[in-house]
């Protein structure tokens, strides 16, 4: 390389005009340790080159946009040292990341330790931890259910309701239903009432779950819990915990427990959604679990499906519920709470839509 690198700058898309340059920031630099964040950054992009670096520059916010374009603006000619320690640097903050995300700070630490040596490694990861956001929340998506009961179940009901708000509703719903029924009404009713969280709480309780199950942290104010995640979640909750737990909330709070409810999407909503999807839906299903399913719904969701379907399938239908005979509730709870699941996943991967609110709408 030669002794200076000259960075062509990409072209940067529209963002609030950023201050005139008044001065070349490399003036007097002697390694990439004396830029500041953004420096390098716009360095690291101008090194990209103007495509790459264009399409990276449209997907950062626009106070980042700003800061970063005043940078791109101001450099002019980089010493090649620099722009080699800007490449490393990136590698090994790209190497450090992957690591943390496979086994979290400590096996990231390790692991850089035996291939960069003790002191590089340190100072990547000091980098790392400053800069990546990796929650210890987010880990537990990854515990088994019964290591997280035992966990929650020694927790004060607000600690055990906010890591509930940060895990999916399935899993949320499935460690709901394995507490006792004096945890599940205060654990659900504290989860409903919960609203911004301060990031001293959050910093508390990322520590104990380091502690108990593992690496890493994380920081700022956070939107958790509330009425939709609860709905959310108790819908994925089996229906005798369901039952208990909305009995709970009736009894504290009748007002609260009645918006949680009108959240809720029960197996007979499933009239309302569309023919088309509908049909989509039962194509998923055992017709020996629809019958089942059936046996407990509304006269208006046994007609609709018997008019998605085809006659014979329709008249086989009709057959076998005459002759199902008196079922176990639970059995029929199962079943259809088993259709609601897959009908969730059908959402998820968006072929078919859920939303009642849609299908009501006039085009």
């Amino acid at each position: 390389m030669s002794e200076t690198a000259t960075l062509q700058a990409p072209a940067v898309p529209k963002a609030p005009a950023p201050p005139k340059a008044s001065s070349v920031p490399t003036r007097g630099v002697q390694s990439s340790a004396d830029l500041t964040g953004s420096q390098r950054a716009a360095a690291f992009l101008i090194l990209l080159g103007v495509e790459t670096a264009s399409k990276v520059l449209a997907l950062l916010p626009s106070e980042y946009l700003e800061r970063v374009s005043v940078e791109i603006a101001r450099l002019r000619n980089v010493p090649s040292e620099i722009v080699d320690e800007l490449l490393f640097d990136f590698h090994d903050m790209a190497l450090a990341r992957d690591h943390v995300a496979q086994g979290g700070i400590s096996y990231a630490r390790e692991v850089l330790e035996s291939t960069l040596g003790a002191n590089r490694a340190e100072d990547v990861m000091m980098r790392v931890e400053a800069a990546v956001e990796v929650s210890a929340f987010h880990l537990l998506q990854t515990v088994e259910i019964s290591q997280l009961t035992r966990f929650i179940e020694r927790e004060h009901p607000q600690t055990a309701a906010l890591i509930l708000a940060h895990l999916n509703p399935r899993k949320a719903g499935e460690i709901i239903a394995t507490l006792s029924e004096p945890q599940q009404g205060e654990v659900v009713y504290r989860l409903a009432t919960m609203g911004q969280t301060s990031p001293e709480l959050l910093h508390d309780i990322e520590a104990v779950i380091r502690h108990q199950i593992g690496s890493v942290f994380a920081a700022g104010e956070r939107a958790t819990g509330g009425v939709a995640q609860v709905a959310q979640i108790l819908n994925g909750t089996p229906r005798a915990a369901e039952r208990t737990v909305m009995d709970a909330l009736r009894e504290r709070d009748p007002e609260l427990a009645n918006a949680i409810t009108g959240l809720m999407f029960v197996f007979d909503d499933l009239v309302h959604i569309s023919g088309r999807d509908l049909q989509r839906l039962l194509v998923e299903i055992e017709q020996k679990n629809l019958v089942l399913a059936l046996k407990g719904a509304s006269d208006a969701f046994k007609e609709k499906v018997l008019e998605n379907v085809s006659e014979r399938v329709a008249q086989t239908i009709k057959e076998e519920l005459d002759l199902l005979g008196p079922v176990r509730i639970a059995d029929v709870e199962e079943a259809q709470q088993s259709i609601l699941e897959r009908a969730r996943e059908l959402e998820e991967t968006e072929e078919i839509s859920l939303d009642t609110d849609a299908h009501d709408q006039l085009l």
